[in-house]
Order: C-alpha cells, then sequence, then structure tokens
C-alpha cells in the first residue's frame, strides 16, 4: 500500500508537468455561454447526494472577482459538510468548495489589484467545485508564475493554516518540538514543510502504518496511529512535546494533553474522529465526544498548560481576519518562490469523480492533497457509475451502499 501511495504521487506530479506549459493559455468563454457545471450537495447525506449539474454561471458584484476555475481544493471538511455533521450547516442545495484556483475573467466594479488573464488563487465561503467562481477580492491572491494550477488548489487552505497555528498561535521557535497526527495528509505534510524552516524542529508524526515509506523523510519520528505512541514518543522525549496538532479530537484529546510539556500548547482544528461511516451518526458523533476528557481550568493552571482552538475559515469568513491571513499568505509566498515550501498532491480527479475523491479522503488513502481538476475527462467507468450530469440538476437515487461494491479506477491515466 505504501508503494501504490508513492507511485500514486510520482504519476500525479507526471500530470502536473505535463500541463505545465498549457496553463499560460486563456480559453474565451463564449460570449452566450450562461450556465457552467457545478458540483451540487441535493441534501446531507452519503454519497448519493452529490451531483454534477448545470448551473446559472454567477457574474462579479461590487468588490468581487470572476474566475475561470482550473482546480479545486478537496478537504476532510468537506466531507463533513456533506454529511451535516457540523455546526449550523447552511441549507441545500449548496455547491461545496472552500478553495480553488483559476485565471481572472472579469472584475465586478471598484476592484482594484487584478486584471483579467491574472492567474490567482482564492478562498471561498462554500460553491468553489465549479467552472466559474465569483468571490471578494479580500479573498483573492496572485500566484507565483512558476506555481502550477495543482499546486495551488492544495496550497492556500492548508499552508495558511498550517503556518498560523503554528507561527501565531502556538509561537513555533528554535529547538521546540511538534506533534502533528495525521502526518501524512495535507495538513500534516504543510507543517513537516514549515517545521524544517526553523532549526532544531523536532516533529513527531502520526500515522497510518501504509504511508510510512512515503512520508518517512518529511518528519523526525514517525509512529503507527495504532501503536501506543504515546509511550514511544517518552521513550524519545520523556518531558513530552511542545505543540500538539490534533485534527482527529475523540481519545487523542486527553493522550495528546498528557505529552504537552509546561508552557506546551494543545491545538485542535479538526474532529475527523466524528465521521466513520458514509452518513452522519449520532453514536459515533456522542462517542467521540464522550472521550474527549473534560478540561480542568484548574489542572491547566497547575500544569502551565495551554488549549487553543483553530478554524482558518471562521477566521476569514465570520471574524473578519483576511488581512492577518494576507500577510501570512504573503510569507507563505515567499517560502514557496525560494523553494522552501511546495504542497503535495496526492491525485487529480475530474467534478465527475468527485465521489470516488471523497472515498478516497474518507478511507485515510491519500498522501498530500486531492485535487478537482475541472478541465479533466473522467474515466468511463467513473462517467458511468458515478456523478452523473444532470440538465436539471434533479438527483437520481442510488442505493446507499453501492459505491462499496465497485471496482475503484486508477485515480491517473
Amino acid at each position: 500500500m505504501a508503494k501504490e501511495g508513492a507511485d500514486m504521487t510520482e504519476e500525479t506530479q507526471y500530470m502536473i508537468d505535463r500541463n505545465a506549459g498549457k496553463e499560460g493559455v486563456i480559453v474565451e468563454s463564449p460570449s452566450n455561454a450562461k450556465e457552467m457545471r457545478a458540483v451540487v450537495l441535493a441534501g446531507f447525506g452519503g454519497l448519493n447526494k452529490l451531483r454534477v449539474t448545470k448551473k446559472a454561471m454567477p457574474e462579479p458584484q461590487n468588490g468581487e472577482v470572476k474566475i475561470r476555475v482550473k482546480a479545486c481544493g478537496l478537504n476532510f471538511l468537506d466531507l463533513m459538510v456533506r454529511q451535516g455533521n457540523i455546526d449550523n450547516p447552511p441549507k441545500t442545495p449548496l455547491v461545496p468548495g472552500f478553495e480553488c484556483c483559476g485565471i481572472v475573467e472579469s472584475v465586478g466594479e471598484n476592484t482594484h489589484g487584478f486584471e483579467i488573464g491574472d492567474r490567482v488563487m482564492a478562498f471561498m465561503n462554500y460553491n468553489a467545485w465549479a467552472e466559474v467562481v465569483c468571490t471578494p477580492v479580500d479573498f483573492v491572491y496572485k500566484m507565483p508564475d512558476e506555481m502550477m494550477f495543482a499546486e495551488a488548489a492544495a496550497f492556500s487552505l492548508n499552508f495558511v493554516a498550517a503556518y498560523m497555528m503554528l507561527f501565531e498561535v502556538a509561537k513555533l521557535r528554535e529547538g521546540m518540538s511538534v506533534l502533528v497526527h495525521s502526518a501524512g495528509g495535507a495538513v500534516g505534510q504543510a507543517v513537516a514543510q514549515l517545521c524544517s524552516t526553523v532549526p532544531n524542529i523536532t516533529v513527531f508524526g502520526i500515522a497510518s502504518c501504509f504511508k510510512h515509506a512515503s512520508i518517512k523523510d518529511s518528519v523526525t519520528h514517525l509512529f503507527d496511529r495504532n501503536t501506543d505512541y504515546i509511550q514511544e514518543i517518552k521513550k524519545i522525549s520523556p518531558d513530552g512535546v511542545d505543540i500538539v496538532l490534533d485534527c482527529l479530537c475523540g481519545e487523542n484529546t486527553g493522550k495528546s494533553l498528557s505529552l504537552l510539556k509546561p508552557l506546551g500548547t494543545y491545538i485542535l482544528y479538526g474532529a475527523s474522529n466524528m465521521v466513520t461511516g458514509e452518513t452522519r451518526s449520532f453514536f459515533s458523533f456522542a462517542k467521540s465526544w464522550w472521550q474527549v476528557e473534560k478540561v480542568n481550568p484548574i489542572k491547566l493552571y497547575e500544569e502551565n498548560k495551554v488549549i487553543a482552538g483553530f478554524s482558518l475559515l471562521n477566521l476569514l469568513f465570520k471574524q473578519g481576519g483576511y488581512n492577518l491571513v494576507k500577510s501570512v499568505m504573503n510569507k507563505l509566498l515567499s517560502l514557496y518562490e525560494q523553494k522552501k515550501i511546495r504542497p503535495l498532491v496526492d491525485s487529480l480527479w475530474a467534478l465527475e469523480e468527485v465521489k470516488e475523491a471523497m472515498q478516497r479522503i474518507h478511507d485515510r488513502g491519500n498522501i498530500g492533497k486531492l485535487i478537482l481538476d475541472v478541465e479533466k475527462s473522467p474515466t468511463p467507468l467513473m462517467a458511468n457509475d458515478s456523478t452523473e450530469t444532470s440538465e436539471a440538476g434533479e438527483e437520481e437515487e442510488e442505493p446507499e451502499g453501492d459505491n462499496d461494491s465497485k471496482e475503484r479506477m486508477p485515480f491517473i491515466h
């Protein structure tokens, strides 16, 4: 399995490099084209709730940029959104997705800093998984000339989150130690790369064993998530670690807190343990919540420990933190141009293959980031048995467990 993951990343990289010469070409859309393809979530639940449909093309409003999308990022949060497993979920039907990249097609009134033809990446408050998006200029960033679209779609959310947790919240500095769960994922690999920019940082990574061969060089020490990693880490560092980055929650919360040194910082930035089946499970949610160690403020005071939470999307879209994020993005783009960091792309998928892409994340099979490539053609089997395009946008029901019995096709051809 480890070799399969490594080969997949190499093949994906070949696809990215092969298309490098095509990225500067701007394809003009017909002037009468008023519709676009988009992935639509018809209702909360399983994979059968997703469809590629035709939707009216948006036009930029005051202060907005219209982007012809080339690629979109797919995150574990998107699985939780699909299930409705988040606080205050939006109403369906909706177009999922929180990040994309592409070419500026037009700009609204009072929009400054961008011109038609600019290559950009953007954060979205939903609606990213479409051929065309419109978003306020505050959430749009120019891509470096050498950055490919697949890289851009893998860059913004993961690297900004990793940077802000390490440097803005936990104040990472020389000589510290970091424990990162899901070290093989896109955020985990971003954390590892950013830690390498600071001298003498020890990174403890937790990941499924089949990923170890592919990511072992990115961290200092690597452990199987199914072993007693607490004791293994204490053998190496009896005092514990300075920073814990936890995207799992549940029983890992108490374990991680027990590893913190005095003045150490634990940061929760996800709750993937609450996703077990294809649809939302109240039992899984309750079990995961029950396993969270109840935090005693007096104990924190006595042990000099810090507990924090981090949600980049809430910071951007609910708490007005876009100026801080913009300053972080500038630092990250500088590191990219210095070749100190580079996003790791696991695989590319057509919009019509979104179900299979989501299943790969659900199975924790990815090493790095999964990308929806808007211009990629689906493989024949995927086009027939997964997300069929519907002119009317109506949902066509499938048996809930049907996808589990179907053969998984190779991700890249």
